[in-house]
């Protein structure tokens, strides 16, 4: 099964901009269509962004529209997300996660349709 870790997490200012990376082992990543959570404390798990297989498909929050980008490199098997115009709301443990879904082209915006999970890694952001 695929492992997947996250990293890239950190401390950033208001207005500042973090790029998160997700990286997969023991499966191909193109095999897996990937999606981003986060969790604030006292908060249930919310949907960030997600990718089909391919990347030709995306799919975002509202709240992350515009600031957000999720993309793939599946040659790397690494999924990333830029997140840009970061505001204190945007602080939080960021999840990536992978379904099993050999086959077909969609992406998948709610966690209970994900198979794997990462650690997490935190962002914060400061105000």
């Amino acid at each position: 099964q695929v492992q997947l870790e996250e990293s890239g997490g950190g401390l950033v200012q208001v207005g500042g901009s973090l790029r998160l990376s997700c990286a997969a082992s023991g499966g191909t990543l193109s095999s897996y269509p990937m999606g981003w959570f986060r969790q604030a404390p006292g908060k249930e798990r919310e949907f960030v962004a997600a990718i089909s297989r391919h990347g030709g498909s995306t799919d975002y929050a509202d709240s992350m529209k515009g600031r957000f980008t999720i993309s793939r490199d599946n040659a790397k098997n690494t999924v990333y997300l830029q997140m840009n115009s970061l505001k204190p709301e945007d602080t939080a443990v960021y999840y990536c996660a992978a379904r099993r879904d050999y086959s077909s082209g969609r992406y998948y915006s709610t966690d209970v349709q994900y198979d794997y999970w990462g650690q997490g890694t935190q962002v914060t952001v400061s105000s």
